[in-house]
């Protein structure tokens, strides 16, 4: 039934058991879960009616987990909040990041806190919402604060409840919900201490080197390696299960089964077998696609020879009519492509693809998981004949807001593209070839292979966590039979390798990593140069530009802390810049006690005092004063590109541990050159005395902080 609002924009009228849960003109034709939308009266609403996101989770809400005495009064406050938005001077009086409307996920974590809420006032006796006042809420703000949960996770429950009482107001039948004291008098008196961490994907630990630099060998591997044989075999693999299926009874087939499994049987030899159930059984489908013999022609084949018993005793493999191009080290990566095998190297294909996506861009899981084919189309030649670099367009999700500051779940567009290394062009293009054209480049319903679930969208970051494991306990099974005991994937010491801890690793490596690159040597100074240059970071300093300046900066805190300590104990430096950076590690007091934001990040890095870079692989430190650098020629840039490092330069220090590693990496090239040809031998005992020279100009030049600085 249609009831005509009324004067007041804000007041929805009173729903019906069979108004919609989320109202058409708040879902769009394009959403990809529009069809999924519900009737207030069901036990369960889903939520999903509400989001564009493909790889937003679907959620719903299960009235059953609400008490009973609560039910009614929370859907018609759930119902409003859904579909309403919360009064302009309402938000303006708070001055706050409060918004109108919430996202889908907030969406449903709201209504959540309410049930909890809910059930907290009825385990206290009290069964109605007007009997839930100022003081009772007192009372349950003071529990919160109790609780061990962190600032942000309290605070987030106490600003959903202040939400309830005003969609409560704004219902067409307010239940009388009292005002939240914290609402009037403010949320400290709720809430634990502050802590010095920010939160958010800022505090993900990075991926550690030794765990992210094989993970990263064994995607790439994938990609340009073995892509070709596993989709081909795929493809084979396929037409196999659809003439099994659709074969009909002819004599031929029956000849051919019979020519193709009595030398098997009668020879002894091992049989096409698959696993069923965890049992072993006859590869029924495999042994139709390859003979065209019909189901029924190979169960009565199977029962007259005792297939059955014979499976369990010589189980063999079903090879496909697929040649083997890809290699691992010179040699073929498998004698034959195996119709077994073919559903799980295609999973771990997509996970490869996604890994190398993921972690040499920086996007977000969501804005990986959001791409479609023709994404990353080939750059055209500009007028001078020059082909450019290749731009990944698609759409950010977190940070997408309307007009009115809202949400948006559809995302937008990003002003300006990802930059495409050649591994990621790679890895789309084999990603175009999985998925039908216009779709998502991870769409479930091409990627979901053993569980062909119903719905829209795309993989699940949950679901790509299993993956990941799952990739690499595969990846680790094949290092292992080939005795490429440098390629096993060890684990990490933080745990799990979600999908939302490539994009810190990927900023934690170039900040602190510019030579001892992860698996790709040049490519990291690549991608700075390319997330970081003129053309593209100029317009936007948001995503992953945001978190290199923060790596940076904690990279450049933990330098000088320890050259400090260093000097204090009586350590000596040399070089150019060896006085001024005395004098910066004495007085730098910026890094302590304070939380490195993206704010405060760019604060510090335009403070070139307090700068100082370590750069490990050349064994120098890197005071930065930009019109000095010779690691920049045409341009001048806030921080130093480390992977350039010129000698001479008047920004450069070393250390007396830089000495003893200068020390050390001439023996081992002395040790290298005793086994090597005359003219290579030459070249590397030559450098090494170069590095014992350097060693030997610091002993001689090298200053402590004792010294006079002046």
């Amino acid at each position: 039934m249609s009831i005509a609002p009324d004067l007041d924009p804000y007041r929805l009228p009173l729903p019906t058991p069979d108004t919609p849960i989320v109202l058409p003109h708040l879902v769009t034709a394009e959403a990809e879960h529009a069809h999924l939308n519900g009737r207030y009266g069901a036990a369960i609403w889903p939520l999903a009616a509400l989001t564009e996101n493909p790889s937003s989770s679907k959620h719903a809400i299960h009235w059953n987990t609400c008490p009973a005495a609560f039910r009614d009064e929370l859907r018609l406050a759930a119902w409003t909040m859904i579909n309403g938005e919360l009064r302009p001077a309402f938000l303006a009086e708070r001055g706050t990041g409060l918004r109108s409307r919430l996202g889908l996920a907030a969406l449903a974590d709201t209504i959540r806190q309410w049930i909890h809420l809910a059930i907290w006032l009825n385990s206290r006796g009290i069964d109605s919402l007007a009997a839930c006042g100022t003081s009772v809420l007192h009372d349950y703000g003071l529990h919160l604060s109790r609780q061990d949960r962190g600032r942000g996770s309290t605070c987030k429950i106490l600003s959903a409840v202040t939400r309830l009482w005003a969609f409560d107001n704004l219902s067409a039948r307010p239940a009388g919900i009292g005002r939240p004291p914290w609402d009037e008098f403010g949320a400290d008196d709720y809430l634990p201490a502050a802590s010095s961490s920010s939160g958010g994907e800022n505090t993900t630990e990075p991926l550690a080197a030794e765990t992210m630099g094989p993970l990263l060998v064994w995607a790439m591997r994938m990609v340009d390696d073995f892509a070709d044989d596993i989709l081909a075999a795929w493809a084979e693999t396929q037409r196999l299960k659809a003439a099994a299926r659709s074969n009909p009874a002819t004599p031929a087939g029956e000849a051919a089964l019979h020519a193709y499994l009595d030398p098997l049987i009668t020879g002894m030899a091992p049989l096409p077998t698959t696993t069923s159930l965890g049992r072993l059984t006859l590869a029924r489908s495999y042994v139709g696609g390859m003979t065209g013999a019909s189901n029924s022609q190979i169960g009565r084949f199977s029962q007259r020879n005792d297939l059955k018993a014979a499976v369990a005793r010589r189980p063999g493999p079903c090879p496909l009519n697929v040649p083997v191009t890809g290699q691992i080290n010179g040699a073929p990566w498998r004698e034959a492509l195996d119709f077994n095998d073919a559903t799980n190297l295609m999973r771990h294909l997509g996970t490869a693809a996604f890994v190398v996506c993921s972690y040499l861009t920086g996007m977000r899981p969501g804005e990986v998981l959001g791409l479609r084919t023709g994404c990353c189309p080939d750059p055209e030649p500009d007028e001078h004949g020059s082909i450019g670099r290749h731009l990944i367009r698609g759409n950010e999700y977190k940070n997408s807001t309307d007009e009115h500051g809202n949400h948006r779940s559809a995302g937008t567009e990003r002003d300006v593209p990802w930059v495409a290394i050649t591994p990621v062009v790679n890895a789309i293009r084999v990603l175009e070839r999985m998925v039908p054209n216009g779709c998502l480049l991870f769409d479930h319903n091409a990627h979901d292979l053993y569980n062909n679930r119903p719905g829209t969208g795309s993989l699940k970051h949950s679901a790509l966590g299993e993956r990941i494991e799952a990739f690499i306990a595969w990846a680790n099974a094949e290092a292992a039979a080939r005795g490429l005991s440098d390629q096993l994937i060890p684990p990490d010491p933080h745990g799990r390798v979600g999908p939302q801890r490539f994009r810190r690793s990927l900023a934690w490596h170039i900040a602190r990593r510019p030579n001892g690159l992860v698996a790709l040597a040049i490519q990291y100074g690549h991608l700075r140069s390319s997330f970081v240059s003129e053309g593209y970071a100029s317009r936007s300093r948001g995503g992953i530009h945001d978190l290199i300046d923060i790596e940076t900066v904690r990279a450049v805190a933990d330098t000088v802390a320890d050259l400090r300590d260093g000097l204090h104990s009586g350590e000596g430096i040399s070089g150019p810049a060896a006085r001024r950076v005395i004098k910066a590690a004495a007085r730098a007091t910026s890094f302590e006690g304070t939380t490195i934001t993206a704010r405060t990040a760019q604060r510090l890095i335009a403070n070139e005092d307090v700068m100082i870079y370590d750069n490990p692989q050349a064994f120098v430190l890197c005071h930065y004063k930009r019109a000095q650098a010779l690691c920049h020629r045409d341009d001048v840039k806030d921080t130093p590109s480390l992977d350039h490092c010129v000698p001479g330069c008047g920004n450069i220090v070393r250390t007396d541990r830089h000495a003893t590693g200068l020390r050390d990496r001439a023996d081992v090239l002395d040790k290298r050159a005793t086994h090597a040809p005359q003219p290579v031998g030459d070249r590397l005992r030559a450098r090494a005395g170069r590095l014992r020279a350097l060693a030997g100009g610091h002993d001689l030049t090298r200053i402590t902080l004792q010294e006079p600085s002046a």
